[in-house]
């Protein structure tokens, strides 16, 4: 076998198992993740039954008597809801009510009414005054027929009276993540035959060289004449091309896979919110209040997922920048100045006070729009995790060979089992005064402006308490 063909399988089969190996991973995963979707969706389901339970409840006494004929209406509509590729046809959601000693006072079935429940994990933990979870095959020693559980406690003045436990049929989920495997295995077997013709097109641009060796060694034994600076710089050229080419198609699967991955997983839970609200506003005769509550949860769950796709999108555009476009000297204290001015304003609704040291200006080679964007993000952040009525510090240092912009708030700081995960897309942490989370893009992308700038972006725990940011830019060339 020729060198050449040697080359070329060897390509053919790097790319074989680096895809088996990306869609094996895959594929094992969405398993967990729709688990994981369903369980969030039932968490709500569950408090939200907790909390009519509890309408009913007199004397510390639970009565049921009106979910009975609300899930004999339920389980009687008709309808066809088709969501994606699968078609719903009927309501699989169960509920079943315990009294605080673990005996079923309800069950949407039927089947264990008067049963003791109390040994459960979900009812016990939710007796507890916890919520909790099980998953429980309906016929012993057969997974097909297993339901996800969860469970809520029912108060009464403070007091546990009971407990209310949702459950959903995992094969109910299990039909989505079938379709999505199948979807995933025809993406990544039609991305394979795409690949390993890019495979074949680059192994030809890699092989060239050693032809071109071949030819001038010909040529010596011709006695022709022939220039090796020149047969250098061609066979390095051609290299060089093939070597980027490689690493940008492999680069490129596995953007695609990670983002599918994690978007996917980031707008089911909003989704699922969507969708639990919209079906819950189709029931007669509910109470104004609650509609209008149902409503502003679909428009807030709307917004977070068109606010998750604009940053993503920004985001992408500016990971497949190779280099910066547009680049000048920046000033940076003039830059700090202007968008300290800015935040004041936002800061100060909440009493938040800005303060800029720069005693020294710094310039920088970049993108004045970019290097705006990034402080931006730093400065939301600290205002978003700073107390009402604190003070965020943004300071600039020059060093020989770097300018540092420095913010710090006075906020709670970053958890320890958060430290090594904020910089990872979509993930995200609550702001204390209003126990929301940002759509986890803001640091990706600060992360990203600075590697265009050939910079650095750190963020840590300043020992005096609260969260430090640090932006470290090189200097512009004098």
């Amino acid at each position: 076998m020729s060198k050449r063909n040697r080359i070329f399988i060897g390509i053919l089969l790097i790319f074989a198992a680096g895809l088996a190996f990306m869609l094996y991973r895959v594929v094992a995963d969405l398993d967990p993740r729709y688990r994981e979707s369903a369980e969030e969706s039932l968490v709500e389901t569950a408090q939200l039954m907790a909390s009519l339970v509890e309408q009913d409840a007199r004397n510390g006494a639970i009565d049921t008597s009106r979910l009975g004929p609300l899930f004999k209406t339920v389980y009687a509509r008709n309808f066809e809801a088709h969501i994606f590729s699968v078609t719903k046809r009927r309501v699989e959601l169960r509920l079943y009510v315990t009294d605080r000693s673990g005996r079923v006072l309800f069950d949407s079935l039927g089947h264990v009414t008067g049963a003791d429940f109390s040994q459960w994990r979900d009812i016990r933990m939710a007796l507890r005054g916890e919520p909790g979870s099980r998953t429980t095959p309906d016929v012993e020693n057969d997974p097909a027929t297993s339901v996800m559980y969860v469970s809520a406690p029912v108060r009464s003045n403070n007091d546990v009276i009971g407990a209310v436990s949702v459950g959903k049929p995992v094969q109910s989920f299990g039909q989505f993540v079938e379709a999505a495997r199948r979807k995933t295995l025809y993406v990544g077997l039609m991305s394979v035959a795409g690949v390993l013709l890019l495979a074949l097109i680059v192994s030809v641009w890699l092989v060239r060289p050693f032809g071109l060796i071949g030819d001038y060694v010909r040529y010596v034994r011709a006695q022709r004449r022939f220039s090796l600076p020149r047969l250098g710089r061609r066979a390095l050229g051609v290299i060089g091309a093939a070597y980027d080419e490689m690493r940008d198609a492999l680069a490129g699967r596995n953007y695609v896979a990670d983002y599918v991955q994690t978007l996917t997983h980031e707008v089911k839970s909003p989704l699922s919110a969507i969708r639990g609200a919209a079906e819950l506003l189709q029931e007669p005769g509910m109470p104004q209040e609650q509609r209008q509550r149902f409503l502003a949860n679909i428009t807030r769950e709307t917004q977070r997922i068109q606010e998750m796709v604009d940053r993503m999108m920004e985001l992408t555009a500016l990971e497949t920048r190779r280099s910066l476009e547009h680049v000048e000297n920046v000033a940076l204290r003039p830059l700090l100045q202007e968008l300290v001015t800015s935040a004041q304003d936002a800061a100060t609704a909440r009493q938040i006070r800005i303060v800029l040291q720069a005693a020294d200006d710094a310039e920088v080679e970049g993108d004045p729009f970019l290097l705006r964007q990034a402080v931006s993000n730093l400065l939301d952040n600290a205002i978003d995790f700073s107390a009402d009525g604190a003070q965020v510090s943004v300071s600039l240092e020059r060093t020989p060979r770097a300018a540092r912009i420095r913010v710090q708030d006075q906020g709670p700081g970053i958890p320890e089992y958060a430290q090594d995960k904020v910089f990872e897309k979509f993930y995200s942490l609550a702001r204390p005064h209003s126990s929301k989370k940002s759509t986890g893009l803001g640091l990706s992308f600060v992360r990203e402006i600075a590697s265009l700038h050939q910079g650095r972006i750190e963020l840590g725990n300043a020992p005096e308490g609260g969260a430090v940011a640090v932006l470290s830019l090189p200097l512009a060339i004098a």
